[in-house]
């Protein structure tokens, strides 16, 4: 019996460990491979060794795009953050029986395809989309006022798809709060908000990094919320890539950007890391 079960694990292990060669470490070192190459007219990549790749990154025009990407992924992270917060503290501090449901709500949009939801956002944005047409019903509005193709837009978009992934990690935070730390704030005379500010904020911060990058990071790659929300004046990173790849079929330097954002994403979880090792830390000492 110990024997099966041995080979069993075996060979479980050795299918998870090959499909991840496979699927997984392979195609980035394509990738990366990629990107030290030069491109061709023809072949798309030409065997010939360059950082010019690299090297177009810091190139003003690019380096803006980034700045603009990372200046909206940042927004959108913020704004995620200040709605998600109540709203996940209002989640736990419903009875034990409502809760499964609340959260059951907040999955739901998961099962549709984030594009279809796009396309039904952008036509309630629209010009002549439902909102305009019901503000101008109720006399807010004298005419139709125009957010479509604007960097508020996108950040509109971001916020409506990865609004859930910042309220999840919240959610588990400040669930598992201890509230005995909060009756003895309330206990030494500690009002709302220094309660809130000196005990909720920092045993939740765990959750408040983990929900930021995980908005932060897909809100710089999500292309399709920028080419219909915003146009071709408001890119993301993403829009970068796919274009380089798709349409310039400059595939060596298309890598190159994947690799930079690939980069700055484990950058960032490497902080996480770090900042959740300094706060488990603190609490301990504490």
């Amino acid at each position: 019996m110990k024997k099966t079960r041995k080979s069993f694990q075996t060979i479980v292990i050795t299918l998870i460990v090959a499909w991840l060669l496979l699927f997984v470490f392979l195609p980035n070192l394509m990738i990366i491979a990629t990107s030290f190459l030069t491109r061709h007219d023809t072949d798309l990549v030409s065997m010939v060794f360059t950082l010019d790749n690299y090297r177009r990154l810091f190139d003003p025009m690019y380096a803006q795009v980034m700045l603009h990407s990372l200046n909206m992924a940042v927004i959108a992270t913020l704004l995620c953050l200040l709605i998600g917060y109540p709203f996940a503290a209002m989640i736990a501090r419903m009875p034990q029986k409502l809760r499964p449901l609340m959260l059951f709500l907040l999955i739901v949009p998961f099962w549709t395809n984030s594009l279809i939801r796009i396309y039904g956002l952008k036509i309630f944005l629209s010009t002549r989309g439902y909102l305009n047409e019901f503000l101008l019903w109720t006399g807010v509005i004298d005419k139709p006022f125009k957010i479509m193709y604007t960097s508020e837009a996108v950040i509109l978009g971001l916020i409506y798809i990865l609004l859930p992934f910042m309220v999840m990690p919240l959610y588990s935070s400040i669930e598992k709060l201890d509230k005995s730390c909060l009756e003895a704030a309330r206990d030494l005379g500690a009002n709302k908000f220094q309660t809130f500010f000196r005990i909720t904020l920092p045993l939740t911060m765990p959750g408040i990094i983990a929900g930021c990058l995980l908005v932060l990071l897909p809100a710089m790659g999500l292309f399709y919320v920028a080419d219909l929300m915003g146009g071709a004046k408001n890119l993301l990173i993403g829009n970068v890539i796919k274009s380089q790849f798709l349409n310039i079929r400059d595939w060596p330097f298309g890598a190159a950007t994947s690799i930079f954002l690939t980069a700055a994403m484990g950058l960032l979880l490497w902080v996480y890391y770090r900042a959740a090792k300094l706060l488990n830390k603190k609490g301990e000492q504490e």
